[in-house]
């Protein structure tokens, strides 16, 4: 009777620890998403800031100033529920506008344009990454919490189901070509 009353105790104690080591893993995974998230968030604004200060230094033409201007100011403004087609906007608009090599050259011949397209090929280049960082530790957290063991315990607690951030991130050709 003791033995087996030992037995019990010792499948409960391993039990529970594996339940709070599994639950401790979701919690870095967490951690680690909302990290991506905060990464994301910087290189949206800084693609977005970027954009808007060569659409005002008047490197550009006047109706691509516009574009850029607006679909820029367009996403650091959008809610969050608004947020991935804003940045999508932003990025057909920087396709648009550098489609042609032609545009991007323009741009590096006028005075402080070359370091201003860098910039921007730079933040450009930098947004798909920081998405695919971030969708992969959404897609993380997502397989362990649809693992019954997980939603059995409830060991996501109250934390909202991760959503993956999408959008349309490819870069203008002509831009990244050229900081390549």
């Amino acid at each position: 009777m003791t033995a087996t009353l030992i037995w019990i105790l010792v499948a409960l104690v391993a039990i529970g620890l594996y339940l709070s080591w599994t639950a401790g893993r979701l919690d870095r995974l967490h951690v680690r998403m909302d990290a991506a998230r905060a990464a994301l968030d910087a290189q949206l604004l800084r693609r977005a800031s970027v954009t808007q200060e060569l659409a005002t230094s008047g490197v550009l033409d006047p109706a691509a100033s516009i574009v850029l201007y607006e679909a820029a100011h367009a996403a650091r403004q959008a809610e969050e529920e608004q947020r991935e087609v804003a940045e999508s906007e932003l990025s057909q608009a920087l396709r648009a506008v550098f489609e042609a090599p032609q545009q991007v050259e323009a741009v590096r011949e006028a005075p402080g344009g070359e370091a201003a397209a860098r910039e921007l090929a730079e933040a450009v280049r930098r947004v798909p990454m920081a998405r695919r960082f971030h969708n992969d530790a959404v897609g993380a957290a997502r397989r362990l919490r649809e693992h019954r063991k997980v939603r059995w315990f409830r060991l996501a607690g109250h934390a909202p189901f991760p959503l993956a951030f999408e959008m349309d991130d490819e870069p203008p050709a002509a831009l990244v070509e050229r900081a390549s």
